[in-house]
């Protein structure tokens, strides 16, 4: 597999569906006052277009917020959100985008969970709705991001 082309292993691509970002919910449940606006007008945008998704890594950043399982499902609930594992051509794309980070002298000693969210994006032909544009097209310069535009 070449670094940022979609696995052809995995199955259809999903053209219409969204990765929704962790930041983008955490604007969102937590009402930021410079962000939830933006981030739920294109939630409520690419939720036209088809679904929302998030994967396990993305629920686990959202969750330091609440104190139990009950309350964070119960501030998910009103979000039209698909859940969706991460797939196995995910973790080896994340692997490749952590090596080009590792040789461009990243100090982390493991894979960050960013690597994981552009990739399950890219091998499921998902577009990434975030507010962290730089570093995915730093990692994943063919994945589809939609984000703020002076980012």
């Amino acid at each position: 597999m070449v670094l940022g082309e979609p696995s052809p292993r995995y199955g259809a691509t999903v053209l219409s569906a969204t990765l929704v970002d962790s930041c983008v919910l955490i604007d969102v449940l937590a009402d930021d006052p410079a962000w939830a606006d933006w981030s739920m007008d294109l939630l409520e945008k690419q939720g036209q277009r088809g679904p929302l998704v998030i994967n396990p890594l993305i629920l686990a950043e959202i969750s330091p917020r609440y104190e139990r399982a009950d309350d964070l499902e119960a501030a998910l609930a009103g979000l039209p959100l698909v859940r969706e594992h991460l797939p196995w051509d995910a973790a080896f794309l994340a692997g490749q985008a952590f090596r080009v980070y590792r040789l461009g002298d990243g100090v982390k000693t493991s894979p960050m969970p960013d690597f994981y969210i552009g990739a399950h994006a890219l091998v499921r032909g998902m577009s990434l709705l975030t507010r962290d544009v730089k570093r995915y097209r730093s990692y994943f310069p063919k994945l589809s991001i939609i984000g703020p535009e002076d980012a």
